[in-house]
C-alpha cells in the first residue's frame, strides 16, 4: 500500500483503557521501514514508525489530494 501525505491515520493503542490517535500524514520520511510525520487530531505534530497491525491508513481522495499539493 502507497501512503501519501494527507492520508489519516489511526493508531491504536497496546491498552484498553486508552483511546486511539488519529491524525494526518503531514510527511512521508521513509517507505521501508514505514515512518511518517503526523499531525494528531490534538495539533500535535510526532513522528511514527508503527509496528504491523498497529494502524490503520485511510487514503483520501485523488481531487483533495491535488488541492492539497497546490497548497
Amino acid at each position: 500500500m502507497i501512503v501519501r501525505v494527507g492520508d489519516r491515520i489511526v493508531v491504536e493503542q497496546e491498552r484498553i483503557t486508552q483511546p486511539g490517535r488519529a491524525g494526518v500524514i503531514e510527511e512521508v520520511l521513509q517507505e521501508q521501514p514505514a515512518r511518517y510525520r503526523i499531525r494528531w487530531d490534538d495539533g500535535r505534530t510526532s513522528i511514527l514508525s508503527p509496528s504491523a497491525g498497529a494502524a490503520t491508513i485511510a487514503h483520501q481522495k485523488q481531487k483533495a489530494q491535488k488541492k492539497a499539493k497546490a497548497r
